[in-house]
């Protein structure tokens, strides 16, 4: 009886090479020319790719917040982005945060603050809590920023508007209010000022 598979070098409706693309990601202001499975998450390629390791594949379904990055300034969750729809945008990771040997100022807050434990979290919730301070400073409101909140004016990160828009980043250590304080640091919160008198926020 004669087959009715094709030749394995025939193809079919989509090759191995259909599936692939080359596409330049820009990482850490730098560009970078890749070949990947259209498949690829832009976790896996800065991890196995780009040996770019700070961002942490956690629970690889975007809930723990482990693999948080900057896409063109806003944070997002790479395990849930596709690479090869990033061409043209610009990535940051914790890796790129610092000046040179000059930390980013959230990273000197989580120092300070002892902000971490095991550390796994710590470069995600270092690129939200960039991504948070971008947002607020845009104006852009959270779930409990009260209705009487000018549209569109900056918002000021109080401790329970922090904790909001960090709820995304988990940590199983349990090191929130130390990251709560570290974010207020850097944005002159109260809760900053509050654990700087001795107070602790929770």
């Amino acid at each position: 009886m004669e087959s009715t598979h094709p030749p394995a070098d025939a193809g079919g409706p989509q090759s191995a090479h259909d599936e692939r693309s080359e596409l330049v990601l820009h990482v850490n202001g730098k560009p970078h020319t890749l070949t990947l499975d259209h498949r690829t998450t832009v976790l896996d390629a800065l991890r196995e790719q780009l040996d770019l390791t700070g961002a942490k594949k956690g629970c690889d379904q975007g809930q723990c917040g482990a693999c948080t990055v900057l896409v063109d300034g806003r944070r997002m969750k790479s395990c849930l982005l596709l690479a090869v729809a990033q061409q043209g945008r610009h990535l940051t990771t914790v890796e790129g945060l610092a000046d040179g040997e000059r930390l980013h100022p959230l990273q000197d807050a989580f120092v300070e603050r002892d902000a971490l434990q095991c550390g796994y979290c710590t470069p995600g919730q270092i690129c939200s809590a960039v991504g948070v301070l971008a947002e607020a400073a845009d104006g852009f409101p959270s779930h409990v920023t009260p209705r009487t909140a000018e549209s569109g004016a900056p918002m000021a990160l109080t401790p329970e508007e922090i904790r909001e828009r960090m709820s995304g980043n988990l940590c199983r250590c349990g090191a929130y209010p130390r990251i709560v304080e570290a974010v207020a640091d850097v944005a002159g919160g109260p809760a900053g000022a509050a654990a700087a008198g001795g107070g602790v926020a929770s």
